[in-house]
């Protein structure tokens, strides 16, 4: 799949029907069959954003789409849910690919900053001050709460802080690992990555597994090492 151009509408990443189309391996007709075929599931705002006439047209001249979307009566922009929904309606190996790599690199925009960082500062804030009140009975009592507010922001910061860089590399190893130990056919260990990843994203409810918790990545891999596919290989 090549870069896509970015889209966005009201702060949030969104593709053209050309877009998904060509990301799908499928064209503009195969997309619109799908929506009006299971037109009740999409909602408007949740899975798409159409737009028209004036407003269309300041949208198309403001990012500079080259894709065929001005020949459109009416712009359909589709959210990261809405192309959820086509790729289960396709069902095809292209779409689920495609999509993966959608959710990972597209629709996410990621930006350079330190998970929690606001906790995590005010943790140090409450041990510098528990660290530095009068050891008298009143004070005594305040760095006994401050204490146990550290200690919740500390499990909360726990609790929610992700894999980093390295930690994804040693997901992807055991990954690898243990499809090269259950095949050498290159199309089914093809098949059998896509099926440990979604497997890994059903398991632990994240929408990549790059969202994985830290606390859980020992569950994980031990997880991906015991893995059995769901067709056995001789």
């Amino acid at each position: 799949m090549k870069q896509l151009q970015k889209v966005e509408r009201n702060g949030q990443r969104v593709l053209t029907t050309s877009q998904l189309a060509e990301a799908y391996e499928t064209d503009n007709r195969r997309i619109s069959e799908n929506f009006n075929r299971n037109i009740s599931r999409f909602k408007e705002g949740k899975h798409y954003h159409s737009i028209s006439g004036t407003e269309k047209s300041d949208f198309l001249n403001h990012t500079q789409i080259a894709d065929g979307s001005k020949n459109a009566s009416v712009l359909y922009l589709w959210t990261e849910k809405g192309a959820w929904l086509h790729a289960k309606s396709l069902n095809t190996d292209a779409a689920w690919d495609a999509y993966e790599m959608l959710v990972d690199d597209y629709y996410t925009i990621k930006e350079n900053v330190t998970p929690l960082s606001k906790d995590q500062a005010l943790v140090t804030v409450l041990r510098t001050t528990a660290d530095l009140v009068e050891n008298f009975d009143l004070v005594v009592k305040e760095q006994n709460e401050l204490r146990k507010l550290v200690t919740r922001v500390d499990q909360k910061v726990e609790e929610q802080i992700t894999i980093d860089h390295g930690e994804q590399r040693r997901l992807q190893k055991a990954v690898a690992k243990r499809v090269y130990e259950i095949t050498g056919e290159k199309e089914y260990q093809r098949k059998l990555f896509r099926e440990i990843y979604r497997e890994i994203k059903d398991r632990f409810a994240v929408s990549s597994y790059k969202d994985v918790k830290r606390k859980e990545l020992q569950q994980a891999i031990q997880y991906i090492e015991h893995f059995i596919p769901r067709r056995v290989v001789s």
